[in-house]
């Protein structure tokens, strides 16, 4: 199910100015460590493979991201911000995920490049004050435009680095989230027996989606197709017209936001037997819950990169408001 019947536009508080950034450090001396560094700059010590395994808690959001057991390195990765004020603490949550495409040069730095260039534009974004749909779709372009500078000369446009994209702020009682290609987002409710259930808030930009879609395939068919994980949108040079899907939606009470590539979805594709995975204290311990779901995915073969993010969203009862996504 996609929550494009549900979409509203909110402002962000004008009291917005602090932001969390999460750091690397040096486990010798606690310097600070690039995410691509080899050696410390403080003292000189080799330091693992950062991304191989990612762990970010910025209080309000929290997520792992995992190289998984036969890739040989991890072409997703993951962007974490918090934003606040001194006098309201902490009132709005980012989450950047992105997943390198591997058959074209440098996924890793495709994706690294995009969230982190998507999380800058999107903490300055919303610091001057923009509707979140307008955070969102500014984030999407900042992105597409770090991707598309990795390419040059030697590579045809086909070879040029290439990701996916999806994101989620939550902010005010509101979630927003944009995505291009197949990384999802998820909206699971703290009560699993209250009248709101789980729910799916991205549609993949898939051949198989638009097979179904369009009623020229069977489910069985499509999933047995060797198309069948085939994007059909991306970031980077060879991308068409970058036009990100977004949607914001208001829950009717507290929850958690999924943000997730497909290397947990391909093991808990169905929305209720995630939410059924997802720890009960997830809402107050969001990294424990980002941890045990990419064990899940590890312990289910982990074939592809993991990487998942955990939003808490805490609020009392709100309205949701019709409107269409774009």
């Amino acid at each position: 199910m996609v929550c494009d019947a549900f979409s509203i536009q909110r402002p962000v508080p004008a009291t917005m100015t602090t932001e969390v950034v999460p750091e690397h450090r040096c486990p010798r001396c606690a310097g600070p460590v690039g995410s691509r560094d080899r050696y410390c700059e403080e003292c000189g010590t080799r330091v693992a493979n950062q991304r191989d395994r990612v762990e970010v808690d910025v209080g309000i959001a929290a997520g792992v991201s995992d190289r998984g057991r036969r890739h040989h390195r991890n072409e997703d990765a993951l962007a974490l911000r918090g934003l606040g004020s001194p006098r309201d603490g902490v009132t709005a949550g980012v989450a950047i995920v992105c997943d390198g495409v591997s058959s074209v040069s440098r996924p890793d730095e495709a994706s690294e490049a995009a969230a982190q260039a998507a999380a800058e534009a999107m903490v300055a974004a919303l610091r001057a004050g923009g509707d979140l749909a307008t955070a969102t779709r500014t984030a999407v372009h900042a992105a597409d435009k770090a991707v598309t500078e990795l390419a040059d000369d030697s590579l045809s446009a086909r070879g040029a680095p290439a990701c996916t994209f999806v994101s989620a702020v939550v902010t005010g009682g509101a979630v927003t989230v944009g995505w291009v290609g197949d990384s999802r987002a998820y909206w699971i409710p703290r009560s699993r027996t209250g009248s709101t259930p789980p729910v799916r808030l991205t549609e993949d930009d898939s051949w198989l989606a638009q097979g179904l879609a369009a009623g020229t395939l069977t489910l069985a068919d499509a999933v047995a197709d060797r198309r069948a994980h085939a994007i059909t949108a991306w970031l980077g040079q060879d991308s068409d017209d970058v036009a990100p899907h977004i949607v914001t939606v208001e829950p009717e009470g507290p929850g958690v936001v999924v943000v997730c590539t497909d290397g947990l979805w391909n093991y808990l594709d169905d929305v209720d037997e995630l939410a059924a995975a997802l720890p009960a204290e997830a809402l107050d311990a969001p990294l424990h819950a980002a941890r045990e779901l990419v064990e899940i995915a590890l312990h289910r073969g982990g074939r592809d990169n993991i990487t998942v993010a955990v939003l808490p969203l805490d609020t009392q009862p709100l309205e949701t408001q019709p409107g269409g996504a774009s």
